[in-house]
């Protein structure tokens, strides 16, 4: 028997059964799906994240400041001091605190940064309108603001603004400029937030020192070696308490999350997978029905001179077949179901051509092992006996 003549053997006991197919299928079908639209996801959040991070730029350090008193804590001028190597491009050491932000009868709470002028460059925002905050502000403790775009038009409408004032727990401040919208981030909204300098950001929440200081490094390949700076002088700062400070890089965190990523989306496909291994058993289990049903038909090919070698192809092609044949339709569903999964939810969804042919040839060989079984009996019937069986 030829393998072509084998598959249209095979196909035709599948349609002579449809509905019996049908839910022997059903195990692969929702296996194969569900590991294309899971792992999809896992992929599509990963991309997502990722491509957050990378718009900050991985030149980018965070160093945390978490010591207490007033000898594990750093001004906004020692800040600046340390940070002030050849191959750092922008620092911006920061405070922030929620506030509520008043003007008139609108009011809402909004994140408050104390910062410098690089605060602009190092978190990449653009200006629309005015000023930023700048050296001037913070030598003379000015009360002065920079609106981002959502937090101006809840506190003032369709209105200008640039020059007008309004209350950050009740300390009246003025409006100099207005942040370009940028849309959210990992941390939330980045267009609901006011920055004022940081010499009065101490003063309005009573909190001396810096509690964070962003770097920008001119040059990806200097991150090793700014580090190890960094956290020289830091170290030196804080007389070798290393539980002070924390000295985190961009690129890190992608590492990190990457990792954790990957390990959840292997986990997802491995508790899909666990739907092909139940279909695997449907199919064993039905193939054995179908010897027992054919027995007879086994007995009449043995004794007009089909070879053991014939049966066994027959019934494992139809195994295959039936496998093969769900796994398609596991493809296409899997791949609907993600589209829907993306437009219904807003979920990001990237789908791989390789985590489909992985599945589909899974589902293949699933057809293989557990059709092996139900083959092989078949192929061993005597033809006596099959002839036999009623």
């Amino acid at each position: 028997m030829n393998i072509s003549q084998a598959f249209r053997m095979a196909f035709k006991s599948i349609l002579a059964n449809k509905m019996r197919s049908l839910l022997t299928m059903l195990g692969i079908i929702i296996g194969v799906a569900a590991v294309i639209a899971l792992v999809g996801v896992g992929q599509g959040t990963t991309k997502n994240v990722t491509d957050q991070v990378q718009s900050l730029g991985t030149n980018l350090l965070t160093i945390n400041i978490t010591g207490r008193g007033s000898k594990t804590t750093v001004d906004y001028k020692e800040a600046k001091d340390i940070t002030a190597k050849n191959d750092i491009q922008y620092s911006a050491p920061m405070n922030s605190s929620n506030a509520t932000v008043k003007n008139g009868t609108q009011s809402v709470s909004v994140n408050v940064v104390g910062s410098t002028a690089d605060y602009l460059d190092v978190k990449d925002y653009k200006l629309a309108a005015g000023r930023f905050v700048s050296q001037i502000d913070l030598d003379y403790y000015q009360k002065i603001a920079v609106l981002g775009s959502t937090t101006a038009t809840d506190l003032f409408g369709t209105l200008d603004p640039v020059g007008q004032s309004f209350l950050i727990n009740g300390v009246r401040y003025k409006v100099v400029g207005v942040l370009a919208t940028k849309g959210s981030s990992l941390t939330g909204s980045n267009d609901e937030v006011v920055v004022i300098p940081i010499t009065s950001a101490e003063r309005l929440f009573k909190s001396k020192g810096v509690k964070t200081i962003s770097v920008q490094v001119a040059s990806s390949d200097k991150m090793t070696a700014v580090t190890a700076e960094l956290e020289a002088a830091l170290s030196a700062k804080f007389r070798g308490n290393t539980n002070s400070y924390r000295v985190f890089n961009q690129q890190d965190l992608l590492d990190s999350f990457s990792s954790i990523s990957d390990t959840l989306s292997l986990a997802l496909g491995g508790v899909a997978a666990i739907s092909l291994l139940v279909g695997g058993i449907g199919i064993m289990n039905i193939m054995l029905v179908s010897v027992t049903e054919r027995t007879r038909e086994i007995g009449i090919r043995k004794a007009i001179g089909a070879k053991k070698r014939d049966i066994l192809t027959q019934f494992l092609i139809e195994a295959i077949a039936l496998s093969g044949l769900g796994g398609l339709l596991g493809v296409g569903i899997g791949i609907g179901t993600a589209q829907i999964l993306s437009k219904a939810m807003g979920m990001t969804v990237v789908l791989s051509m390789p985590i489909m042919g992985l599945a589909f040839g899974f589902s293949v060989f699933i057809g293989v092992v557990f059709g092996l079984f139900p083959a092989n009996k078949a192929s061993n019937l005597r033809p006596i006996e099959a002839l036999r069986f009623e």
